[in-house]
C-alpha cells in the first residue's frame, strides 16, 4: 500500500472497484485539507481516531473517534485535525474517482490555483 505524502498530512488508498475507493487520511495535528468540492463523487468519512472539526456547506461539526458525516457530491467541505491529529477512513462512490476531481476554494498550501474540474 502506497502512502501519498501531503502538505496536511497523507493519505493510503486501502481498496478500489467498480465505483467506489476506499482510502485512509492522516491530518496532522493542527492542519486541515483544503475548502473543497467534487463534481463527480459523494464520500463518507468515518473517524477512526483523534478530534477535531468537520465543516459541511458552511456547518461546522466535532469530529471525534466513531462519528461519521455524508459529503453529498458538490459539497463545500474541509476536515480540521485537533491537537492530537485526525484519522478518517474515507468512503468514495462516483463516476470519477481521481485526485483532479478536486476543485479548490482555500487551501494553506497555495493549492487553490491548480484546482481541476
Amino acid at each position: 500500500m502506497e502512502r501519498v505524502h501531503r502538505p496536511w498530512g497523507w493519505y493510503e488508498t486501502l481498496t478500489n472497484g467498480d465505483g467506489y475507493l476506499i482510502k485512509r487520511l492522516w491530518i496532522d495535528p493542527g492542519q486541515r485539507l483544503s475548502l473543497q468540492r467534487h463534481q463527480h463523487r459523494l464520500e463518507h468519512w468515518y473517524v477512526a481516531s483523534g478530534s477535531g472539526d468537520v465543516s459541511l456547506d458552511g456547518q461546522k461539526l466535532q469530529a471525534h473517534p466513531g462519528s461519521s458525516f455524508d459529503v453529498a457530491c458538490g459539497c463545500v467541505h474541509r476536515a480540521t485535525a485537533g491537537t492530537e491529529g485526525l484519522l478518517i477512513i474515507e468512503i468514495q462512490r462516483g463516476s470519477i474517482l481521481r485526485e483532479d476531481d478536486i476543485e479548490r476554494f482555500a487551501d494553506d498550501y497555495g493549492r487553490v490555483a491548480a484546482a481541476v474540474r
